[in-house]
């Protein structure tokens, strides 16, 4: 397993569903001293999309093709990531998407700093305090709740660190 190199690609069986991700066995591994095999996806590694359990993604006995990160030589473990054999849908909506321009989606999440907005399937970007109105507001709730529909405008596309910046009040016309 040490003379692995990242980028290859391994597959195995689901062996064990943990609220930190997933064991695997991988084929031709040898044996782990707990779990058998010794891949391990972790559950930022097995889907592009936040998700609640790795049961979200995989189940015991699923045949899985990973990509092999490194090699973990405290728990003798492969450091494994199911997501990027997929293709990044962050990357597909910046394709198709430019600042400036003008989308409509769900609010998603409140927090003192602003509020997130799911624009595309999987894709949240984030609305600051600043950006919900024209006239400043003290909280996002006073002006938006969970599950609300808004429109908002594109204002930064962050591909590295695929972070999606929008605005509320762009959207909207100035009431001055």
């Amino acid at each position: 397993m040490e003379s692995l190199h990242r980028g290859e690609i391994l597959s195995g069986t689901v062996t064990a569903i943990e609220p930190f991700g997933v064991f695997v066995a991988l084929d031709d591994s040898p044996d782990h001293p707990v779990f058998p095999g010794v891949g391990v996806i972790t559950i930022s590694e097995l889907s592009w999309r936040h998700i609640e359990t790795a049961s979200d993604v995989v189940q015991t006995g699923q045949r899985v093709s990973c990509e092999f990160l490194q090699f973990d030589t405290w728990n003798l473990e492969a450091k494994l990531s199911l997501r990027v054999m997929r293709p990044d849908p962050f990357h597909a909506f910046a394709d198709r998407n430019a600042v400036g321009r003008k989308l409509h989606g769900q609010v998603t999440k409140l927090a003192p700093f602003g509020i997130f907005v799911q624009v595309a399937d999987g894709i949240v970007g984030l609305v600051r305090l600043q950006e919900l109105t024209w006239t400043p507001v003290e909280a996002p709730s006073d002006v938006v709740q969970v599950g609300d529909e808004v429109a908002v405008v594109v204002t930064e596309i962050d591909r590295e660190r695929r972070r999606l910046v929008l605005s509320r009040r762009q959207a909207s016309s100035d009431p001055r």
